[in-house]
């Protein structure tokens, strides 16, 4: 068992985006060229919405108190909004979600595993880092969809205020026992990995997905520089 007590050997400081540096210009990508078509773009996104409605389910479960559950059961059912708000554009395409999100589940079912953590505080980050990051992606990509489609899953996937307490149970926690800051870090940075390998897979024509890579770098920029944004704001060093 690892004491986390003891004192800490000095590290070398790893490079780091530092939020409060003024980012540069990025280019551009026409994202009509790397997005799926909209039916297998919206049947991935709803089902990883699924998955993160069913971790948060998982976190009311495991709360510590009345007034965690509370706060995490709203977060749960912005979730589950989200993922009906995606179907619904499904169902609009005349698409029928079930068989569309079927080819999805199995990585994605993976990933959630992978990211569930060893309790109920890696639970959580895994939550705040993994959603943020897969929204602000599909998010962008969705910039590739038509026009009204693109604008209405923006507004699905816009930041909401309820998931805020993911944040402030992950703050009152590490406040309450800060040894657990060095644990979370730890975990915070090991998530970023298989987050961008499911954000990867949102990538059409997977038989070019080297020039795809190359071609879509400034947007994996932006989640890491919005991730260690989000570790910062822990107090947890990306």
């Amino acid at each position: 068992m690892v004491n986390w007590s003891k004192p800490r050997l000095p590290r070398p400081e790893a490079p780091r985006l530092r939020p409060r540096i003024a980012p540069t210009e990025l280019t551009r990508i026409d994202f009509t060229e790397v997005v799926p078509d909209p039916v297998a773009f919206l049947g991935q996104a709803a089902y990883i919405q699924l998955e993160f409605f069913e971790s948060l389910a998982k976190a009311v479960a495991t709360a510590p108190d009345l007034a965690s559950k509370e706060g995490l059961s709203a977060a749960a059912g912005v979730a589950l909004r989200q993922h009906h708000d995606l179907i619904a554009e499904l169902r609009r395409l005349e698409a029928e979600p079930a068989e569309v999100m079927a080819p999805f589940a199995p990585a994605t079912d993976r990933f959630r595993h992978a990211t569930s953590g060893a309790d109920w505080t890696e639970l959580l980050l895994g939550i705040h880092i993994t959603s943020g990051m897969l929204d602000d992606y599909f998010a962008r990509l969705s910039e590739g969809l038509p026009p009204d489609l693109g604008t209405r899953v923006r507004g699905i996937l816009a930041p909401q205020a309820a998931a805020e307490v993911v944040v402030q149970e992950l703050q009152r926690a590490i406040a309450a026992d800060p040894t657990l800051a060095d644990r979370l870090a730890l975990w915070g940075r090991s998530l970023v990995g298989d987050t961008l390998l499911i954000a990867h897979s949102a990538l059409r024509a997977s038989e070019s997905s080297g020039a795809l890579g190359a071609d879509v770098e400034p947007v994996f920029t932006e989640l890491i520089a919005a991730h260690t944004r989000r570790m910062d704001a822990l107090g947890l060093t990306a």
